[in-house]
């Protein structure tokens, strides 16, 4: 374990010195005799120096426009999370919009946004460039992220997806840690073209369409390019898919919450009884309460797990949305060496999320606010049948779901712009080509939500109090929770609902600055060609804020608290880049390039760092490619991370110190032997599967530094060219090794639980307290420093095309990424001060890393036609399944209970497409995914849904067909 970078960077800077001081003497370059070769040269994805070679020193791939069609998806990030080193990222499977809270990242839900995900090391480390240039980053009205929703770049401007799969913090400045998405927009494009798509779930669910008008033209000194875009998804209700029709699959209600709309009244009556109880179903008027026999023979029964309330049913499966955009490029030629640009982009996003009704979740163990902790209901409430103060003893908890109020409904309105132009151009001094570039960037991402069904707990308290209080307040009404659903119109009137719901309205907005300045040449000529170099400085701001609805700020929310977040910071940047050829068309040397670069950076909120990246590739003949990389990685705080204000986040998380089924009667009684589960009063269980912690912010976070080695080759062997089975065949390979110091992350909230359940002295366990009943409560996890993240895989491809047969010919490609590890490093009471985490193959927070993802495509090609069969494999992963009700009739269906352990098994995925020969300009295909209606595999620890939508499809086949029109 390596919890300090010096050693490897002096190495580093040792090795980039020795580099330098052996190259010999200059040689000045006569740009005259090079001339058409040097405008040959292209800027690529990795690199800020002009190149002729299409194999670089960095490990690349490019997804053509052919791969994002073939996908059959409306959205780049979609297509994204489909490659082999995709990790997990939000999209919209993902239903949580607050309902969950704020997670410990300090960017909030991103809710309707989708992310990428490379190396599992989460979005926030991936940096995403359109055209070279940075994007702003998302927002969806619930926090300021440091990660860019690809739903703001619409897939019709898209002409390819160039991908670097290392890091580049040393060439792109921060954030480049996991590797670089780099997305290019069409260009030189003539005339017109309308594309049509539309696709729907085998359940007539789902409904997708697409549509993209793209118009452009070219003069002498000019090209234009124009495109609008609108694309619609319909809602898939969680109620309408199998494994999500409850709360944890094949459990019925067990799983549910204890806020049901009977309601659960765990307090101490008149006579001291400490009872838990329910409301009999059918009770209309006021119930009537039996303390000579509570909860028997009266309007109540004792409460079980079969009372619980099954909140699936509300939610949604995928999300809606809709979302236009507008798109222009112009470029021209100002003089033969000096051309203009501006693009500018606006899209419209516009989601929705739903939840079941708003829980009221009142008394000392609710633990959801200060105000719904600390409320005490009247005697003299008109609809409080126990006759006492209830809660006065500081014991008790009361879950109301109010059905009356009908469900949560968050909807969001996220505008983005951007607007980028600039000056590329070059010239002639010292007998040399000079290549240079100047731009400017704004982008503004900009939302809001609007909440439907939130509830106002300081007017719950006020409706709950004494009745005399209650009536000289100014619209009060005295509320009744305890009457349930009577004749299925329930208890709570429209008056009430009145007095204490409000419409809640959020908003957040995210602004990026961009300024850079490029130049390179090739200063002298050495044995094996010229020495290139780019020089460069950037300057780059970013600004954003959070702001809750006014009510939420006050602390009067019923719902998830939330205080405002705004900030800023700015950094100014240089670099210089060098590619050294070494050796060439030599014995044993077909070519030698080594590369170096530096780039040091300011920043107005951690001060200076510099980080530097050393290259080599190596062809010993011309069939066979070495590569490798060292690069330093530098990412600093973010907003939200730096300023995120502190938050609730209601994560699913089992105590340990849960009580355990002893003597077969299906009831907890005794708590486990554990040291740090002494205290807590036998039969202790926790009131829901959620319990809440505090997220936020940290100012004191230092950046993190990155390590990244990669080492591969690329294969192209003559013995497979022009043969009777093949026209070409490729082999790439590239081994991968991140150490990240000091990640910026929230020391996961189980892991806390779990280790202080095994040591109470361990320094995580001050992160919360217990009361006297063994409530959890004050769980703090912000974010910090933690020891650092290990990972190392490796990527192995092929492709393969085969000659020209009669019936046409065929084409393959092979890509796999394997995990070999995935370590997280935390503080802990050890020795070295650390605690080792193991996650490679391993289902925990709605995200896996399983050790092999696998895509195969295969087509074959015939006079227009094209038919392509893909294969997406994923490993099968493992996931905790400790249950506080092991060995009784409510267990959960773990795969093995023994282990307490469930497997997510290997899952395939098949995926057809035909395109049809072009008739009359116009091009069709057809699709089906997941052909053979593979399930994902069952998720007994994730969120919603029942399964991980991050790593897995949806239920069911999908089915589109596409149209582009050229006019």
């Amino acid at each position: 374990m390596r919890l300090s970078n010096k050693p490897k960077r002096k190495k580093l800077y040792a090795l980039m010195a020795a580099c330098c001081a052996s190259i010999t003497a200059p040689q000045l370059v006569m740009a005259q005799d090079d001339s058409v070769e040097e405008l040959s040269k292209v800027q690529v994805t990795g690199s800020r120096i002009r190149q002729s070679q299409i194999e670089g020193i960095e490990p690349t791939q490019t997804i053509t426009r052919e791969d994002i069609d073939r996908s059959g998806l409306t959205s780049v990030g979609d297509i994204l999370q489909q490659l082999t080193q995709s990790g997990s990222a939000i999209n919209t499977r993902f239903n949580s919009s607050g309902n969950f809270g704020f997670p410990p990242n300090g960017g909030g839900i991103g809710a309707g946004a989708t992310q990428v995900d490379m190396r599992h090391l989460g979005s926030g480390r991936v940096l995403v460039l359109v055209n070279g240039l940075r994007w702003v980053a998302g927002s969806s009205a619930s926090g300021v992220s440091n990660a860019v929703d690809l739903n703001t770049i619409p897939v019709g401007i898209i002409d390819r997806v160039e991908i670097l799969k290392d890091g580049a913090s040393a060439i792109y400045g921060a954030d480049a840690i996991a590797g670089v998405i780099n997305i290019i927009t069409k260009s030189n494009f003539t005339g017109g073209e309308a594309r049509v798509y539309a696709g729907a779930f085998d359940e007539g669910d789902g409904e997708t369409t697409q549509l993209d008008l793209t118009f452009g033209t070219q003069t002498d000194g000019m090209r234009v390019l124009f495109n609008v875009g609108y694309a619609e998804q319909k809602v898939v209700s969680a109620a309408d898919r199998r494994l999500s029709n409850v709360p944890v699959p094949f459990t019925g209600v067990t799983r549910g919450s204890s806020g049901t709309p009977q309601g659960r009244f765990l307090l101490t009556d008149i006579n001291g009884n400490q009872i838990d109880c329910t409301l009999n179903t059918g009770v209309t008027g006021l119930p009537v309460y039996n303390p000579a026999s509570p909860c028997n023979g009266d309007d109540f029964n004792t409460w079980a797990d079969d009372d619980r309330f099954n909140f699936s049913p509300f939610n949604f499966y995928v999300t809606p949305y809709e979302r236009l955009n507008l798109y222009t490029e112009v470029e021209a030629e100002l003089s033969d060496n000096v051309s203009w640009y501006i693009r500018g982009l606006y899209n419209n996003r516009e989601s929705t999320n739903q939840a079941a009704p708003e829980p009221i979740f009142i008394g000392p163990f609710a633990e959801s606010s200060a105000i719904a902790d600390s409320i005490i209901i009247s005697a003299t409430n008109p609809f409080n049948p126990f006759g006492v103060d209830v809660f006065s003893d500081g014991f008790g908890f009361i879950g109301r779901r109010p059905l009356e109020a009908g469900p949560r409904i968050f909807q969001q309105d996220v505008d983005t712009f951007q607007f980028a132009t600039g000056l590329t151009g070059s010239f002639n001094a010292g007998n040399r080509s000079w290549f240079w570039d100047v731009n400017a960037v704004y982008g503004k991402n900009q939302a809001d939500q609007v909440k439907n069904g939130a509830l106002n707990i300081q007017r719950i308290a006020n409706a709950l109090g004494p009745l005399d209080a209650c009536l000289a307040l100014p619209g009060c009404v005295p509320l009744n929770i305890f009457g349930g659903q009577g004749n299925g119109e329930g208890s709570i009137t429209p008056e009430m609902l009145n007095y204490i719901s409000f419409v809640q309205k959020d908003s957040s907005e995210q602004e990026l600055t961009d300024f850079t300045a490029n130049i390179n040449t090739d200063l002298f000529e050495l044995p094996a060609g010229p020495l290139s170099v780019a020089v460069g400085y950037e300057y780059r701001k970013k600004e954003g804020f959070f702001q809750p609805d006014a009510i939420v700020v006050a602390g009067e929310s019923n719902g998830v608290q939330a205080s405002p977040t705004s900030g800023g910071f700015s950094v100014d940047e240089v670099f210089v880049e060098f590619l050294i050829p070494v050796l060439s068309d030599v014995p044993g040397a077909e070519l030698l390039d080594f590369s170096i670069a530096f780039r040091s950076s300011d920043y107005s909120t951690s001060g200076s760092e510099t980080t530097g990246k050393f290259g080599f590739k190596y062809m010993p003949f011309d069939e066979l490619l070495f590569r490798g990389t060292f690069a330093e990685g530098l990412r600093a705080p973010s907003i939200g991370e730096l300023f995120g204000s502190q938050a609730r986040f209601d994560a699913s998380l089992d105590d340990p110190c849960n009580s355990l089924d002893t003597n077969g009667d299906e009831v907890p009684d005794t708590v486990p032997n554990l040291p740090g589960c002494a205290g807590v009063p036998d039969g202790y269980v926790q009131i829901n599967e959620q319990i809440s912690t505090l997220t936020g912010g940290n100012p004191q976070l230092a950046p993190e530094e990155a390590d990244t080695l990669t080492l591969g080759a690329v294969y192209s062997p003559s013995w497979a060219e022009d043969t009777s089975w093949a026209q070409r065949l490729d082999f790439e390979v590239t081994y991968y090794d991140i150490e990240i110091d000091g990640a910026i992350q929230a020391i996961d909230a189980q892991l806390i639980l779990n280790t202080c359940a095994s040591d109470p002295n361990d320094v995580l366990c001050s992160s919360f307290v217990r009361d006297q009943f063994g409530n959890i409560g004050n769980f703090q996890n912000t974010l910090t420093n933690i020891g650092g993240i290990e990972t190392s895989g490796v990527d192995f491809n092929v492709m393969w095309t085969s000659p020209q047969y009669n019936w046409g010919y065929l084409e393959a490609a092979w890509n796999n990424s394997f995990v070999n590890e995935f370590t997280e490093i935390n503080p802990a009471s050890t020795p070295s001060g650390f605690a080792l985490r193991d996650l490679d193959g391993i289902e925990v927070n709605d995200s896996g890393i399983p050790d092999w993802n696998s895509n195969l495509y295969t087509s074959w090609n015939y006079e227009g036609w094209k038919v392509t069969w893909g294969i997406r494999h994923i490993n099968g992963l493992v996931e905790a399944c400790s249950d506080r009700f092991d060995g009784t009739s409510n267990a959960l269906p773990c795969s093995n209970s023994a282990r307490q352990i469930n497997n997510l098994g290997s899952t395939t995925y098949h995926d057809l497409q035909v395109i049809f020969p072009t008739w009359n300009n116009i091009d069709f295909e057809f699709g089906i995914n997941n052909v053979t209606d593979k399930e994902p595999p069952v998720c007994l620890s994730c969120s919603l849904n029942g399964y991980d939508p991050s790593t897995y499809d949806p239920e069911g086949q999908f089915g589109y067909v596409r149209a582009t029109i050229d006019f």
